[in-house]
């Protein structure tokens, strides 16, 4: 093996034209050798995105970049298109943290694939169909054969991920820049492709992991660098960093990491008189398709909501978590079931009753910024319902805007911004607020922190725990990572092909799980404890 670095950054610094006086990295040296995982950590604006992208060569036009990178001894930042262009694939190659984007929709998964392969020269194109088909084999993808004519949108987030883990084995490159492989991931499927990256690291393939996940860096990296607004605020060892972090910026980030062994004090919630749960599920079942093509989304879920209380649905992409909250809010139409709030029963309603009811159940979105017009102030987004729902005047929705907005901790002097002003913390909080307009009774979170960073995403369960102490919110709360139900849930409802497997007050699911698959979930969530042996 060789002594010298693959990759070694020295003195880098990025700035952008819009705003040269904040650089996007200032000053970071790191190398990376054969054989080992570095992994690149910080919140959102830290610069570890950026670093990402000039590494590979495919910074903005309106970048300055200075320093030195060089891989295999050789100055890459000097390097026209064509020469990059050498470079990456064989070279240097990405697992982006969006498969979906990262695949031409219009091209079939194995035409992508055969496309790399062939303009790497690796294989003649009779040979190239029969490669195809191994190299997705090996990332684990059953059935690649016919998978291999499928399109992207074919395919849930974990398999598109392992198509492009399978191009890395194809490619076999001797750096690969793994940009937040496994955020929106569930558990298992996070596992099995932390896995599959393990296996080309452990062939002698050096891996810059860039990742605001300190669990999956903790477990997987050999080394670790922290990035705080493109500075490196600590570097060394993953033991030494996350253990015994000597920065005050990195146990802020260790601190905030949701854990298995402790929890939020949510407080239990208030018994009432009511003759009812706030919420009741009765056998509710979704089917899709007809006959032999029927597809049970949800077979006969039943689970209760009382006022106050947290109750958190988990499992793997297509438990039917998302669709039994859908059917909830009424945005799906259930095939079978009941499903009855505030003891009435709101399963067929329509018109203006199933418009009466919304106002009493309200989202809270994964992705905000998906959900708030980018046209639009952050007044006008949080005012939007109370126009719909209320009969205020403009003045009256002005005080009550700027009422929702301290409530989740956000300054007036943001009323006037727009979303795309806004970080995704902030965006997440403006969502939040929205949902509170009309005071809700029950808000259903559909993987409401899964996009953000620990420090960010610690804010915000703090926030819904406070909001649910002062306001008595009952939560559905939808979500794959178990350390974060573990946070804020009062009971857990596990969903596999549709149906409950287990249920249980939170202490009981974690501390005690009875089924098989509840067990695998827990094992499969990336702990502290495990770090990766030196290379």
């Amino acid at each position: 093996m060789s002594t010298s670095p693959l990759l070694s950054i020295e003195d880098l610094r990025v700035r952008y034209r819009v705003d040269p006086a904040v650089p996007a990295l200032d000053g970071v040296d790191l190398t990376v050798g054969e054989g080992e995982v570095v992994a690149v950590v910080g919140e959102s604006g830290s610069g570890k995105s950026t670093m990402a992208r000039t590494v590979l060569g495919l910074t903005l036009p309106a970048a300055h970049v200075s320093g030195r990178i060089a891989f295999q001894g050789r100055d890459l930042l000097p390097l026209d298109a064509r020469r990059w262009r050498e470079v990456r694939g064989r070279g240097i190659g990405l697992i982006a943290q969006d498969p979906l984007a990262a695949l031409n929709p219009v091209m079939r998964v194995g035409d992508q694939v055969a496309e790399a392969l062939l303009a790497q020269r690796l294989v003649d194109r009779r040979g190239v169909r029969r490669k195809v088909v191994e190299a997705l084999a090996a990332a684990g993808l059953d059935d690649p054969e016919p998978l291999a004519r499928r399109y992207p949108h074919e395919l849930s987030g974990g398999m598109r991920q392992r198509v492009l883990i399978g191009l890395m084995i194809a490619l076999r490159p001797r750096l690969i820049v793994a940009d937040e492989p496994t955020s929106a991931l569930d558990v298992t499927v996070q596992r099995v492709i932390l896995d599959q990256i393990t296996a080309l690291n452990a062939g002698g393939t050096g891996v810059l992991l860039i990742t605001h996940d300190l669990a999956v860096a903790a477990e997987r990296a050999h080394r670790v660098v922290v990035l705080r607004h493109g500075r490196m605020v600590e570097t060394g060892p993953a033991a030494q960093v996350l253990d015994r972090p000597a920065a005050a910026y990195t146990r802020e980030l260790v601190t905030a990491l949701p854990g298995l062994t402790s929890a939020r004090k949510v407080r239990a919630p208030a018994r009432t008189d009511a003759p009812m749960p706030l919420l009741c599920v009765r056998d509710l079942t979704k089917v899709y398709g007809r006959k032999q093509r029927a597809t049970r989304a949800v077979d006969g879920v039943s689970f209760d909501v009382h006022a106050g209380e947290t109750v958190a649905v988990v499992g793997e992409s297509g438990s039917g978590k998302t669709t039994t909250a859908r059917m909830v809010l009424r945005l799906a139409a259930p095939t079978a079931g009941r499903i009855l709030f505030q003891g009435a029963d709101i399963t067929t309603l329509g018109g203006r009753d199933l418009r009466r009811t919304r106002r009493h159940i309200q989202l809270v979105h994964q992705d905000p910024a998906s959900t708030l017009d980018p046209r639009f102030t952050v007044e006008r987004c949080v005012a939007e319902p109370l126009k719909v729902f209320t009969s205020g005047t403009a003045a009256e929705r002005r005080r009550t805007v700027a009422r929702l907005l301290d409530e989740v901790a956000l300054g007036p002097e943001l009323l006037r911004r727009r979303s795309t002003e806004l970080s995704g913390g902030q965006r997440q909080r403006v969502a939040i607020a929205r949902a509170l307009a009309c005071r809700p009774d029950l808000l259903v979170c559909d993987e409401p922190v899964s996009a953000l960073d620990v420090s960010v995403q610690s804010q915000i369960l703090d926030l819904l725990v406070r909001l649910q102490q002062e306001l008595s919110l009952s939560y559905l709360f939808i979500s794959h990572d178990l350390a974060v139900v573990r946070q804020i849930a009062h009971r857990v409802v596990v969903m596999r092909h549709g149906r409950v497997v287990e249920t249980g007050t939170t202490e009981q699911i974690f501390d005690a799980p009875r089924h098989d698959y509840t067990k695998a979930l827990l094992a499969a969530i990336p702990g502290r404890p495990a770090h990766a042996a030196a290379p």
